[in-house]
């Protein structure tokens, strides 16, 4: 049940507002959520455009500067996971999905897909408010790496290359490896500071993954998906290495191409 106690509704003193105005798209089919979700969050200095289906996301972009998409994926006759996974091809927007508590599969699919967090129904709106800022922090600091990376052509490690422009690997072989979105950005942190400690908190917000109580070990996993592909294309000793406890080391040395 959605929180109903009128005090969940007034404005959150105990989590600050950011200086910077943060408008949000809303796409969900159930009005009472989209009204809760506008009132709240106007309440607390965020402008929210709410929709009842998918089909209005384009216009809304294309007429306003959205800041983060929280999206229903059980939208009714519409795949929320397609709807994510274009707006992902398209633009770096942080999305927030809206899962059932029973929909692991979609979650973990939604999150492969490129979304950055979620929440299970029914949710607290002061926890929705929380993460909104959360993200919207880790997406500033991802334009301001963005601007260093722009002026970064290319990685160049161990025979492989990494095309930062291209989004595209390159192993000794001459093999292009896919790669998803988070693994790209987790090993642009890698290459960016090789031979040091990253801890798992580092590396969620560089590779911007979810970091949750149910999902606090998925770095694992994706440093684990990383390290196999480089090590199926790689002769030389593994690239990744865990510092039990501390975190991983990248530990080839990388030539920076500008």
């Amino acid at each position: 049940m959605l929180a109903t106690i009128p005090e969940m509704m007034k404005a959150d003193p105990a989590v600050a507002t950011t200086q910077t105005p943060i408008n949000v798209l809303a796409v969900d089919d159930d009005p009472s959520i989209r009204q809760m979700i506008a009132d709240y969050l106007g309440d607390n200095d965020i402008q929210v455009t709410a929709l009842a289906s998918g089909k209005q996301i384009a216009e809304v972009l294309a007429r306003q500067e959205i800041d983060l998409v929280i999206l229903d994926l059980k939208l009714p006759g519409e795949d929320g996971m397609q709807i994510a996974q274009a707006l992902r091809a398209e633009s770096t927007i942080p999305i927030i999905m809206l899962t059932g508590r029973k929909d692991e599969a979609d979650r973990v699919m939604g999150l492969e897909l490129g979304a950055d967090d979620y929440l299970t129904k029914p949710f607290s709106p002061r926890e929705l408010l929380a993460r909104i800022r959360a993200l919207i922090r880790r997406s500033r600091v991802h334009e301001t790496v963005a601007d260093g990376l722009a002026k970064i052509r290319t990685y160049r490690f161990a025979g492989w290359e990494l095309s930062i422009r291209l989004r595209k690997l390159t192993s000794p072989q001459g093999v292009t490896i896919a790669m998803t979105n988070s693994e790209f950005n987790l090993l642009v942190a890698f290459l960016a500071a090789p031979q040091r400690v990253l801890t798992r908190e580092q590396l969620l917000d560089s590779s911007r993954l979810h970091n949750d109580e149910v999902y606090d070990r998925s770095i694992d996993v994706q440093v684990g998906r990383l390290r196999k592909k480089l090590e199926e294309k790689s002769a030389t000793t593994p690239l990744i290495r865990t510092e039990r406890g501390a975190g991983y080391v990248f530990t080839a040395s990388v030539e920076v191409v500008r």
